[in-house]
């Protein structure tokens, strides 16, 4: 009996983990839902507590795969004071509260937050809560659920472990991610990038380990279609541009849609997003002044299933990722990847760990991040030319199906949660 299709209380082969997501199910976080599911078909007994209730109606299939039980802590204290309390009269008796409550008044004085306080009530009510036989905590990213599992597991004694990503490496201050680092068994990280930053504020680097995401290749398979000839002469079939990704700074959509405004309109494009965000009515305003709202399709937030048929139908996948105001970037991410299991030739940024699945020239094109100009320059080259879009899409391909497999690259991640050694991490690809 495989841990898909084990009854959610029977015990896994290492007895269950609770892994503390920030928020479940999420459609921009299929990497986490895929590697929970491949995780449990490798026997691990998982289950979720997650810091918020979802805000989609939307779930991809694989969140119905997943066999895990999934409980949602207070999100916000005063809305279950009964709980919050009953959890404190339980947790207050647990062999380290007194420690747990001293690392959280100092880190509770470098940030005077609301936000800090809610994590301690978090962590008692997950403490309180913990199902019999828990062997780990374990949170996915570096910030918020990392410090609930980090006090809770001060509470029970527990070990616990995280896995950082992008928002939550460069959005926290270094003191917290070192203090976090001390605590904690073992952290993994999907870019070299974020593998040397964070490697360098570890009491020891061999803590830090690298494990790439990669993709679900069953679900994407080859998408099997010719590439398309389309080279922006014809008003009646222009070439079709994609984006994924939410309305949010770091991915950089107000640049693009500057680059493409100013393109010559003897070049004919139309361009579709995929994806929703606090951005999007700025985008679209944007757009209108800009003079190409008439081109643009906004398709918001979808399923995998509706993504990979827009992947399929593509002529130039385009994610001008940048960093934000505030720090925040991406690491490599996963549309990335996905869009090139399609053979979907892809423009990028040479930003974070973009380099280590895009070769320039070979696998895709890159140019600086947060320049109007250096798009402008690339888009021509890559509307107008039907053969370089097919040479850097088949190479994109290769290359995530030989190296971002996930049945292998989880296998990794599994090694760690049933105490196996893991090899550090190695300079190059």
């Amino acid at each position: 009996m495989t841990a898909a299709t084990r009854p959610p209380g029977a015990p896994g082969p290492t007895g269950p983990i609770v892994f503390v997501l920030k928020g479940y199910p999420r459609l921009s976080e299929t990497f986490i839902a895929q590697e929970i599911l491949a995780l449990e078909r490798l026997g691990l007994d998982i289950r979720l507590f997650s810091l918020r209730h979802p805000t989609e109606t939307r779930r991809h299939p694989v969140h119905d795969e997943i066999a895990a039980p999934v409980t949602y802590l207070p999100e916000y204290l005063h809305r279950e004071p009964r709980r919050v309390m009953a959890a404190w009269r339980r947790a207050r008796r647990l062999p380290g509260y007194d420690r747990a409550v001293r690392v959280w008044r100092r880190d509770l004085w470098r940030d005077r937050t609301r936000n800090r306080v809610r994590r301690f009530g978090q962590a008692m009510v997950l403490a309180a809560e913990l199902p019999d036989g828990v062997r780990r905590l374990h949170a996915h990213f570096l910030h918020t659920p990392s410090s609930v599992a980090r006090y809770a597991a001060t509470m029970t004694g527990l070990p616990w472990s995280a896995a950082a990503h992008a928002k939550d490496i460069w959005t926290i201050p270094d003191w917290e991610k070192r203090e976090k680092l001390a605590d904690l068994d073992w952290l993994v990280t999907c870019t070299r990038y974020g593998w040397t930053h964070l490697s360098d504020l570890a009491p020891h680097p061999d803590k830090v380990g690298l494990v790439y995401h990669g993709l679900d290749l069953r679900r994407f398979s080859p998408g099997g279609g010719a590439p398309s000839c389309r080279d922006g002469s014809d008003p009646n079939d222009p070439v079709r541009l994609l984006s994924v990704g939410r309305a949010v700074e770091k991915k950089g959509f107000p640049v693009l849609i500057e680059a493409l405004a100013s393109l010559t309109r003897t070049l004919h494009w139309r361009w579709t997003l995929i994806g929703d965000g606090p951005l999007l009515a700025d985008l679209r305003k944007l757009a209108a002044q800009r003079g190409i709202a008439d081109r643009i399709d906004w398709r918001g937030a979808l399923d995998q299933q509706a993504v990979l048929e827009a992947y399929r139908s593509a002529d130039l996948f385009v994610l001008p990722s940048r960093i934000g105001s505030d720090g925040d970037r991406d690491g490599l991410p996963n549309v990335l990847l996905e869009a090139q299991s399609q053979g979907l030739c892809c423009l990028s940024t040479s930003l974070s760990g973009i380099g280590e699945l895009i070769d320039h020239l070979k696998t895709g094109y890159l140019v600086e991040p947060g320049k109007a100009s250096a798009l402008r320059d690339a888009l021509p080259e890559l509307i107008c030319d039907p053969e370089r879009r097919r040479r850097y899409g088949a190479g994109g391909e290769e290359r995530v199906r030989s190296g971002f497999d996930a049945e292998l690259t989880v296998r990794a991640l599994h090694d760690r949660f049933i105490g196996r050694s893991a090899q550090p991490a190695k300079e190059g690809r």
